[in-house]
Order: structure tokens, then C-alpha cells, then sequence
């Protein structure tokens, strides 16, 4: 009985923390399909020979009034997911202003499909919500005395 007790207090003490806990899993989760959502409306494609990215909110903005907005619909639901995941209010209105500008620079018709090239409203957000989660949910450590 002694030497069970030995080995439990051994082996007790020691608290293992998953790095799959419900919270962090669904940021993870989160975070990888709005970073691969981001990519695609902003540097999905490479011109070759020069280190141009663009991507389909570039594209879209091609079709006039529906393409905008299609593609600022799917840079409001990057927001509305960073919001889910707790973002702060000042985050949220920083993401909602570089969705705003690009906004407004797809507006104008032809300087608008250049200006849609290098100005990358959603990598900008979700380099924000990064820098958030980052904080909120660190990746927790595997053994803990």
C-alpha cells in the first residue's frame, strides 16, 4: 500500500494540460480557415516573374457593384469571426476601417483594380485577430510541476 501511495503522489505531481482544449482547438480551427480565407481574397496568385501577389477580391472587384460587394461581404464575415472569437471592440473597428478603405479604393474604377493589388485589407485583419489570439489563447505548455 505504501509503494502505491509512493507511486501515486509521483505520478500526480505532475498536471499534464492538453493543447487540445475545447477553446483553443476552435481558435486554432478558426484561426487556420480565416488565415486560408484571407490568402485567397488577397495573394492567392502570383504574377509570374515578379513577386506581385493578388486574389479573388482583386478579381471580383472586375465585376462592377456585385464583385465589391461579394467580396467585402466575405471580408465582413472575417470580422464577424473575430468577433465570435472575442476581438475587442478597438480591434474590431481598426478590421472594420481596412475593410472600409479597401472599400473605398475599390470604388474608383480603374485605380481601383491596381489599388485592390497592394492594398491587402484582409491579410491586414487577420495578421490583427493573430496578434489577439496570440494573447488570448498562448500555446499552452505540455508539462506544468
Amino acid at each position: 500500500m505504501t509503494l502505491l501511495r509512493i507511486w501515486e503522489t509521483t505520478v500526480t505531481s505532475y498536471s499534464y494540460t492538453s493543447p487540445f482544449t475545447d477553446t483553443s482547438l476552435h481558435a486554432a480551427e478558426t484561426r487556420a480557415r480565416l488565415d486560408a480565407l484571407a490568402r485567397l481574397l488577397d495573394s492567392a496568385v502570383r504574377v509570374p516573374g515578379t513577386n506581385i501577389r493578388f486574389g479573388a477580391d482583386a478579381l471580383l472587384n472586375l465585376i462592377p457593384g456585385v464583385g465589391t460587394l461579394t467580396s467585402k461581404g466575405m471580408s465582413a464575415y472575417l470580422i464577424w469571426e473575430a468577433g465570435r472569437l472575442g476581438v475587442p471592440m478597438s480591434t474590431l473597428l481598426r478590421m472594420m476601417g481596412n475593410v472600409g478603405v479597401d472599400f473605398m479604393i475599390s470604388a474608383i474604377p480603374l485605380v481601383g483594380w491596381v489599388g485592390d493589388v497592394f492594398y491587402r485589407s484582409n491579410l491586414r485583419n487577420v495578421d490583427l485577430l493573430r496578434t489577439h489570439l496570440d494573447k488570448a489563447h498562448p500555446a499552452p505548455t505540455r508539462f506544468q510541476r
